[in-house]
């Protein structure tokens, strides 16, 4: 059987970072407990932006509901900002907070050939 890997890297509402990797025998029970442990240290997972006012917010919110699981593009992120909300907003601006996003811990960021390619982190189990 292959050897199981799990990273879960976590910042509470204090600003202090956690960074927590399971190898070998994970089982569903463990990576339960840990989140029974976040829970007992008041840490949540990302929490939902509920405040979609700012353009940030509003890049943030097309991330989350149209690619929670796949890679996507600044440029898809365009198209889906000007149809979900019906305005304008330079790639540049989208650019800089998919940057920010990255900076933060939020999104990976890969560069693919001329375009970089980002995807949100969640909690990511890896087989070896």
């Amino acid at each position: 059987m292959a050897k199981k890997r799990i990273r879960i890297d976590m910042e509470d509402s204090d600003g202090a970072r956690y960074d927590i990797k399971l190898e070998g025998n994970v089982t569903r029970d463990k990576v339960l407990k840990i989140f029974e442990m976040m829970d007992l240290m008041n840490i949540e997972e990302e929490n939902e932006i509920t405040n979609v006012d700012s353009i940030g917010a509003k890049i943030w919110n097309i991330i989350d509901k149209f690619f929670p699981m796949g890679k996507f593009t600044s440029t898809n992120i365009l198209e889906k900002y000007e149809d979900e909300y019906n305005e304008p907003v330079k790639l540049s601006v989208i650019s800089t907070y998919l940057s920010r996003f990255s900076q933060k811990g939020r999104v990976n960021r890969i560069r693919n050939g001329r375009e970089w390619t980002y995807q949100i982190i969640k909690i990511a189990q890896k087989q070896q």
